[in-house]
């Protein structure tokens, strides 16, 4: 069941109990940050973020349910909070470990004079309360320290394992009201999990809250494990699985933990993509030395093929109306990236900036492509428009590949490997300022992400 936001505790009480998730865990490790200005989309730099105090949310009495204290949860909850508001690139959060705790008189009532001298532009407060089913009310609010005026009030009446959620829900809200923009942060990834040595690694599927938090392992590694993608409902995740000589396209059922056979094949299949109605999967698949780029219903059947040139065409990824797929293709002789209509018409090539690109994406906005640019030995992430104008790079490291979009078409997330034989890779993320760089922790070796939609 999704989350009921209240706009008064009169309301919240009536909420209803959020479906559980995982078992709870800790605050999120500090993602490695690489400390930059912050650059507008528009070009003009401003090294300023607005302050927010973030103090734990207090609490009526100290109770505990499902091993969960009330008080240690309301710092954790700020914790979280304040991390995602960090990781925004927009925020320069002052959490609970630098600020004083406030009481619950003040959750409604701030000493806005306080804030004001911590040179603070905005307060959240908040509260976690116990109830009598068994569960938690968490309160969040935002205040504008100079005005004196409330900014928002939600609340979510959730299940001990939710309590992340319920602090990604606040920090959303309070990222949507201050930006303007679509929220981000109560949403998950899905991505290859490695181990073991470069020449033999063990790929299997995980995913985890867009902070690296409530992480789980989906497969055991018996079988390789590569390219995920979440389903736009988020119910399901496509996968390809190799086995003994054997491919095969799987759909991973997250709520129950089975899976079923999409398409199987002793030929190389790759890249799988949903289209945005999740009636339809995309894959590449190489056959006599040529490679195309497939179609086929998620219940199976004959495959329609929708590129048919001499060379490899890979990677195929809808627009958000479905009525057009990004692919890559070297029928030019190098990579390149090219558009056609849904149903594999009008193929036109639109990257001419020099070099080679690959694994592009469509933005959920519908407004840019995000590819990865081959040149000069090094990978790099950037975007462009969908008629291949305005091009852009915002990384620059050795090898940076498989851009995955943020919910809101705000952030990208791709994964980085280091040179050398014992070279490591690692989940990044980067907004579209190519400024707000940091690294995404993951228990093991991450590739190739998958962003899903923000959860409902």
């Amino acid at each position: 069941m999704p989350f009921r936001t209240a706009l008064s505790l009169a309301l919240l009480l009536t909420a209803a109990p959020v479906f559980a998730q995982e078992s709870p865990t800790g605050p999120t490790p500090p993602a490695t940050v690489e400390t930059t200005p912050r650059e507008t989309i528009e070009g003009q730099l401003s090294q300023d973020r607005t302050v927010i105090a973030v103090p734990a949310f207090a609490t009526p009495s100290v109770t505990t349910v499902a091993g969960l204290r009330t008080d240690s949860l309301g710092r954790q909850i700020g914790e979280v909070v304040a991390a995602d508001l960090e990781r925004s690139g927009l925020y320069a959060p002052l959490g609970p470990g630098s600020v004083r705790a406030i009481t619950m008189d003040e959750v409604t009532a701030p000493r806005f004079a306080d804030w004001k001298a911590r040179n603070a532009e905005n307060v959240v407060h908040g509260f976690v309360r116990a109830t009598a089913t068994g569960g938690f009310i968490v309160g969040c609010y935002l205040y504008d320290t100079e005005l004196g005026t409330e900014l928002v009030r939600q609340g979510y009446e959730i299940v001990p394992g939710d309590w992340r959620r319920a602090a990604h829900k606040c920090a959303d809200a309070i990222y949507s009201r201050l930006s303007g923009e679509a929220p981000f942060f109560d949403s998950r990834i899905a991505y290859i999990a490695e181990s073991g040595p470069k020449g033999n690694r063990v790929k299997q599927l995980a995913i985890m809250d867009s902070d690296g938090g409530n992480h789980k392992f989906i497969t055991n590694g018996q079988a390789l494990a590569i390219s995920p993608r979440f389903s736009p409902d988020y119910k399901k995740i496509v996968y390809v699985s190799y086995l003994n000589n054997r491919v095969r396209v799987f759909i991973y059922d997250v709520a129950s933990g089975t899976q079923k056979l999409v398409t199987e094949s002793s030929n190389a299949t790759f890249a799988p993509r949903w289209s945005p109605d999740g009636r339809q999967i995309l894959y590449s698949m190489a056959v006599g030395g040529n490679t195309d780029i497939y179609r086929i219903s998620v219940d199976g059947g004959t495959p329609v093929r929708l590129t048919n040139t001499p060379g490899i065409d890979v990677g195929g990824s809808f627009s958000p109306d479905g009525s057009k797929i990004v692919f890559e293709s070297d029928r030019s002789g190098g990579q390149q990236i090219y558009t056609m209509n849904a149903d594999g018409s009008n193929q036109r090539r639109i990257s001419f900036g020099g070099g080679r690109y690959a694994t592009p994406e469509w933005s959920p906005r519908g407004d840019l492509i995000a590819f990865t640019k081959m040149g000069g030995g090094e990978f790099r992430i950037g975007v462009m428009t969908p008629s291949g104008g305005g091009e852009r790079m915002l990384t620059n490291s050795w090898q940076d590949e498989a851009p995955t979009w943020s919910p809101n078409g705000r952030v990208i997330q791709f994964f980085r490997t280091t040179p050398g034989k014992s070279g490591k890779s690692t989940i990044w993320q980067v907004d579209l300022t190519g400024v707000n760089l940091r690294r995404l922790p993951t228990p093991r070796d991450g590739s190739d992400p998958s962003w899903g939609p923000i959860l409902p």
